[in-house]
């Protein structure tokens, strides 16, 4: 893995936006829309899978040595092996799976959303799973409150990333052409 310096700056960069929006909330209903996930698959369709991964894992590693960058200015190791510490977890997955199928192809919008669906819907799997398991959960409870009121947020939030994420390549990439 020869990553050069500003790859590694960026995916420092990225952790930093990745904390700063994993505090910011809307209310949204029952369930909050939360800037955390979104900032994650905007990572991941910005950077891709490899940096994308460097970069969520500069951040689990900030909040695991007990940084406040978790949502809700949380961190530490409690937080990390708590019962919403397997959606945490889950954000590899999600920016493996997004960076990978995004990776895939020209970078399209329909499919920039399509991959963050799926990336998404694999961190909130992750994190009922762990839920069911933390909380000693039926399925059906873990189900029903780890992962079936998430899904319109995260939807939500995966179009949004998508966009923006797209978006973003397209500029800097117009940009690099210019100069």
């Amino acid at each position: 893995m020869n990553r050069t310096l500003k790859e590694l700056i960026l995916a420092a960069e990225f952790a930093a936006i990745i904390s700063v929006l994993s505090q910011m909330t809307i209310p949204f209903g029952l369930v909050p829309l939360t800037g955390q996930t979104f900032a994650i698959g905007l990572t991941a369709t910005f950077l891709g899978r490899k940096l994308g991964l460097i970069s969520v894992t500069i951040y689990l590693l900030l909040g695991l040595i007990g940084l406040p960058v978790f949502s809700g200015m949380t961190g530490g190791i409690a937080v990390l092996f708590g019962p919403t510490g397997g959606y945490l977890i889950g954000f590899l997955f999600q920016t493996w799976l997004t960076g990978w199928m995004i990776e895939k192809t020209d970078a399209h919008y329909l499919y920039a959303i399509f991959a963050n669906l799926m990336g998404s819907l694999a961190a909130l799997v992750c994190g009922t799973i762990w839920l069911k398991i933390s909380g000693d959960l039926t399925f059906t409870t873990a189900f029903a409150s780890g992962l079936l009121p998430f899904l319109l947020p995260e939807a939500i939030k995966a179009i949004g990333a998508a966009y923006m994420g797209v978006l973003m390549k397209k500029r800097l990439n117009r940009f690099l052409r210019m100069n």
